[in-house]
């Protein structure tokens, strides 16, 4: 999409630009990037400091594979190709690559969900909604994959969020393909870090705000506000004709006032338990599906747990927000059975339930017990097996395990990308939680470092009618120890338990119970 530089400066705040090269009218052939590898001849490589790295480093790099302008933050002279200074290239760089794209969300309209958790649930049954309304065709940029309108890419390992310029090309292929809708999950990190910077949003969707991302982000306050930018997105966006500019909040959170009294057309709240817009009634559980009453429609659908119900809510608003038809709505919220990795269940023929689900914060590891509890009949035991990220919020450690201690039967701690920390050390704090709730080592809870030893013990545990539920991997693909990123999935996993083999991919494979001390 050719352009030229004086556009690319154009679609940047002024005050952000510290000095330019004389000539603007330099013609741009090929992409903004921010890696030296992605740089094509007559594209723009954008240079800035990151967490283990500067890009500055790598200016010659960039040169050499043709980039013909360069975006930095340093004082650079006698570089043979023009050289734009900037005072922060990573809040720019979304811009920027939104206008070499020619600004694709402006013909989309997009729709952004965010929440500590439930994000990437609500993404996928707003899509099954969406894509059944005549005249609409569907895209989406989630935790899972992406959806160009037909055409599917993974979107990372452990990123939710893609870097900027991905996010904008994959915006660019949907206009492409004729996509009209584009959902798309925005998570704090890419929020505070620029990633979604150029896009034009029309509805924004709030899960909830719960414990997490705090290694990041400093403070709770600072977290919340990070998720507010997406909001604050819809008074700076791109007006679109007969579109509204309109918020979707959960009401049983207790940051709903925050959210809501940030300016918007309109403000559309949903609960399970307060007054609010639209409010679940008559809710019904079952092992693999739930059922509810929202205005005066009756609601089923194939998905378990009461966090579902809140899910379904949000999707369900942003869908009617959007001018949705109640025959749509039904049809797409019934036919989602399966989330990969969200309370998924695992069938090898046993006499109990298996399951795997992707909670990994404190709020999202009691919803899943608490769904889970509501499986079970009279007597029979809820067994979790989860962990907590090294190099990540060290304070969620004690509240999950305290979680679990007060929900599950029986808990067995283990590994969870430890990364470069000490493993036993995360498992001594997870243990440290679990006996301020009165747990017991080696009765009702156990340390097992080898996650796949730690899902086969569970397995064993189990007795007829039971419940194993595996917490934290959902449908992630690897698990980090050190700084290599190891094949695992914990589905795989269970399915090996079930079979009666540990799965052994990790470096802790054969390493057995902890004993207590």
């Amino acid at each position: 999409m050719p352009t030229t530089l004086d556009t690319l400066l154009a679609a940047i705040p002024a005050d952000r630009i510290v000095s330019t090269p004389g000539d603007l009218s330099i013609e741009i052939k090929a992409p903004v990037v921010e890696s030296s590898q992605d740089v094509q001849p007559g594209g723009v490589f954008v240079a800035r400091a990151g967490h283990s790295t500067d890009g500055h480093r790598y200016i010659p790099d960039a040169i050499a594979a043709g980039a013909v302008v360069i975006i930095g933050e340093q004082e650079l002279a006698d570089l043979p190709v023009p050289y734009v200074r900037v005072n922060n290239a990573q809040q720019i760089l979304g811009h920027l690559a939104a206008a070499y794209y020619g600004n694709p969300s402006r013909q989309l309209v997009v729709i952004g969900v965010t929440g500590t958790d439930g994000k990437t649930t609500t993404c996928h049954l707003l899509y099954s909604i969406l894509q059944r309304q005549p005249g609409f065709r569907v895209g989406y940029i989630s935790t899972l994959s992406a959806d160009f309108g037909g055409e599917a890419a993974p979107t990372g390992l452990h990123v939710t969020t893609p870097g900027a310029p991905q996010i904008q090309e994959y915006l660019a292929r949907m206009v492409e393909a004729g996509v009209t809708h584009c959902i798309l999950e925005m998570t704090s990190h890419g929020l505070a870090q620029g990633r979604l910077n150029g896009v034009d949003i029309d509805a924004a969707v709030l899960t909830n705000v719960t414990h997490e991302h705090l290694d990041f982000h400093g403070s709770w306050e600072d977290y919340r506000s990070a998720k507010a930018i997406m909001f604050s997105m819809l008074q700076n966006a791109w007006r679109k004709p007969s579109i509204d500019k309109v918020s979707i909040i959960n009401a049983d959170d207790p940051s709903a006032a925050y959210f809501a009294a940030i300016p918007a057309d309109r403000v559309i709240t949903y609960s399970l338990e307060r007054l609010s817009d639209y409010r679940a009634s008559a809710i019904d559980h079952s092992p693999s599906a739930t059922s509810f009453v929202v205005a005066g429609q009756q609601i089923e659908m194939n998905l378990p747990g009461e966090f579902n119900v809140s899910n379904a809510l949000a999707a369900f608003c942003a869908a009617r927000a959007l001018g949705v038809d109640w025959e749509s709505v039904h049809q797409g919220l019934s036919e989602v059975s399966l989330v990969s990795g969200r309370m998924e269940m695992i069938d090898e023929g046993q006499n109990f339930i298996a399951m795997v689900d992707f909670a990994h914060t404190p709020n999202a590891l009691k919803r899943a017990l608490q769904a889970g509890r509501q499986m079970l009949q009279p007597g029979k035991r809820l067994i979790a097996v989860f962990g907590s990220a090294g190099l990540r919020d060290v304070a969620k450690r004690r509240l999950m395990a305290e979680t679990a201690a007060d929900l599950a039967d029986v808990t067995i701690l283990t590994a969870e990308d430890p990364r470069t920390e000490s493993l036993a050390g995360i498992l001594e704090m997870m243990a440290a939680g679990c006996k301020a709730k009165g747990g017991v080592e080696g009765q009702t809870f156990v340390r097992v470092p080898d996650r796949g030893q730690a899902i086969y013990y569970a397995c064993q545990l189990a007795g007829e009618g039971d419940l194993v539920m595996a917490c934290g991997k959902g449908h992630e693909q690897s698990m980090c120890f050190g700084t290599i990123e190891h094949p695992w999935d914990d589905r795989a996993a269970m399915r090996a338990a079930l079979r009666g083999t540990p799965l052994a991919t990790l470096p802790t494979a054969g390493t057995g119970v902890h004993a207590p001390d």
